[in-house]
């Protein structure tokens, strides 16, 4: 069975230099997820990649069946998760174009489906949540960037907020003053939902833009989308250099 998912953001609705074997419908509990499981070989290495969004990006952050998306790959015997996310950059260092690897993550999001543990329950269940992410695959996307030459900066707080819409200037300030260095849509419920099916769950951080207020004018599309032309490149890189570390 394969071992590891990667789940692609925005710009990364498919996995270049996969090798595809089969793509897999999966009908799950909690509705569909955002599109068919394509199972491969990355450099030889056994991968299934599902895009977050849906196969032509049409899957807006707060519509993301987060849910029917972890189900599909648990089904399929994924025991450790990727998530490949565009974020907007807060910390001086977190520059558009560079690659971060958070380990701490802070929820804005409201209205998600963002938990398996609410109906016909035999008892009240919590899980443990002090580190969000997997630490074993935190250590392993830093050394497969640093085995192949791409530079991702350890550690750093995540904040979710809800999305599609980008933030304030005002409210990248009170993600400032919270302690977020990132700032993105789609890192809850997917991370807490991965701990709730007990997988090994990372986030691959590719910072797209300065977030609100950072930089003077605006944000444009056409900025953030030539920033994860060079990002997603890196993350490549850095996957094919994961698959060996995770074997």
């Amino acid at each position: 069975m394969t071992a590891l998912a990667i789940i692609g953001g925005s710009g990364f609705t498919n996995l270049k230099m996969l090798e595809v074997v089969r793509r897999e419908v999966v009908h799950t509990p909690y509705g569909e997820p955002s599109a068919p499981l394509t199972h491969g070989l990355l450099d030889g290495k056994e991968v299934t990649f599902l895009p977050r969004h849906g196969s032509g990006h049409i899957i807006p952050p707060h519509k993301v069946n987060y849910r029917a998306n972890l189900w599909a790959l648990k089904s399929a015997g994924i025991h450790r998760v990727i998530g490949v996310a565009a974020v907007g950059g807060i910390r001086k260092d977190m520059q558009p174009g560079m690659i971060a690897v958070p380990d701490q993550i802070i929820d804005y999001t409201y209205c998600r489906q963002h938990t398996l543990f609410e109906d016909d329950l035999q008892k009240v269940t919590h899980i443990d949540f002090t580190e969000p992410y997997s630490e074993n695959v935190r250590q392993a996307l830093l050394k497969a960037a640093k085995k192949s030459g791409v530079k991702a900066i350890d550690g750093g707080t995540y904040g979710a907020t809800q999305g599609p819409r980008l933030e304030t200037a005002m409210e990248v300030t009170r993600l400032q003053r919270d302690g977020c260095d990132l700032v993105g849509m789609t890192g809850m419920p997917e991370a807490s939902l991965a701990r709730e099916f007990d997988m090994e769950y990372a986030s691959c951080s590719v910072i797209a833009n300065w977030a609100a207020g950072i930089n003077d004018g605006p944000i444009t599309m056409e900025e953030i989308e030539a920033n994860l032309v060079d990002g997603l490149k890196q993350v490549h890189k850095l996957l094919v250099a994961l698959t060996k570390a995770l074997d």
